[in-house]
């Protein structure tokens, strides 16, 4: 005898969160809806994060755990997806947990509007020492969107807040996921593009002024320190990809659209600055002036910043070395705001909220 499919696929990627994948694994066990089942994969843990697994699993025959070689995110999300059989998809990481009725709000939103895809809001918890952190919302009105073009033409806000970027504060339809053949792609920051290959022609979307989700930002190995040799390339790729999409839907002249677009890019260009002046890339000299020259005074860099309209006096003052073309002063606002960022996450946290 077959089982019967579970509402909720649950998935979580593990990999090395053994102090925190419990907590995580414990936010789906406590759900009060509970039609649901958890696979977790097992990306090839060194530390005792497999062993948490099985243990909970062993408890729970909801929760299917599969252990593979280490292979990134990406992949071991394809592999729980290969595996899901529920109606509905729902990705959490591993580090991460959820309120207890998430499923049970977002499946009956689904349920009664027919919707394809529903967005909900999320916490950043930011920890500047074991027991305190930065809590930061982000949300939008509740709202069904009555034709795929309403949509559309109103997603700049969702995408201002965040909402559009990550799969773990969403319900998908497995369905739709399988009829277009989408799987995460094996690139740095690969959860975005399947996002933008799921939004690209949705017909039925709503969202829910609820923080359901908890994204945390408090493990030493978090990327917030690390140098990326690749960010600026991967930032000029996802903003190609931002003007493709408003292209597809129609918006490329949009007011309001084309002026998030921007902002988002010149804001991420800023990062991209930082990134190359932080004390561990290998960019020095000669090579970080070239870097940085071909970043603020690219035809597209100087678009932005002409068409952007930041929020703030701070977020203006930041982009003054790129409206300028001034490279010295915008290695030295890259290495002010690299120093922050590495001895003091509750400035930096709080700063960048409020950019």
């Amino acid at each position: 005898m077959v089982a019967k499919p579970p509402t909720v696929s649950v998935i979580m990627p593990v990999y090395n969160v053994e102090r925190y994948v419990a907590r995580a694994v414990e936010s789906i066990q406590n759900q009060t809806f509970r039609d649901w089942e958890l696979i977790c994969v097992d990306d090839g843990s060194s530390d005792g994060s497999g062993a948490v697994l099985d243990r909970l699993a062993s408890r729970d025959w909801r929760i299917e755990v599969i252990h593979t070689e280490n292979q990134g995110a990406a992949a071991a999300r394809n592999v729980a997806l290969d595996r899901a059989r529920g109606i509905y998809v729902h990705f959490i990481d591993a580090d991460d947990w959820v309120e207890k009725d998430m499923l049970e709000q977002e499946v009956a939103f689904a349920r009664v509007h027919a919707l394809e895809l529903v967005v909900a809001g999320f916490t950043i918890e930011t920890y500047y020492t074991d027991d305190e952190h930065l809590t930061e919302e982000k949300r939008v009105p509740t709202q069904v969107f009555d034709t795929r073009a309403q949509f559309r033409s109103e997603a700049w806000r969702l995408f201002d807040q965040n909402l559009l970027y990550t799969p773990w504060n969403k319900l998908f339809l497995r369905e739709r996921i399988e009829r277009l053949g989408l799987r995460f792609r094996p690139t740095f920051w690969d959860d975005f593009p399947f996002v933008l290959d799921y939004i690209r022609d949705v017909e039925r979307v709503g969202v829910i002024d609820r923080c359901f989700y908890h994204f945390g930002r408090s493990r030493e190995e978090s990327e917030t320190a690390r140098w990326r040799p690749n960010m600026y390339d991967k930032r000029e790729e996802e903003h190609t990809w931002m003007l493709d999409l408003y292209d597809h839907w129609g918006l490329s002249a949009d007011p309001v659209s084309v002026e998030m677009i921007q902002r988002r890019y010149i804001e991420r260009l800023v990062g991209c600055i930082e990134n190359a002046c932080n004390p561990a890339s290998e960019l020095a000299g000669a090579d970080l002036k070239a870097a940085v020259s071909q970043m603020i005074e690219s035809p597209r860099a100087q678009q932005a910043v002409e068409l952007a309209v930041p929020r703030t006096w701070m977020m203006r003052a930041m982009l003054l070395p790129i409206r300028q073309k001034n490279v010295s002063m915008a290695i030295a606002e890259g290495r002010v705001i690299s120093a922050v960022k590495r001895g003091n996450v509750k400035l930096f946290a709080t700063l960048k909220g409020r950019r």
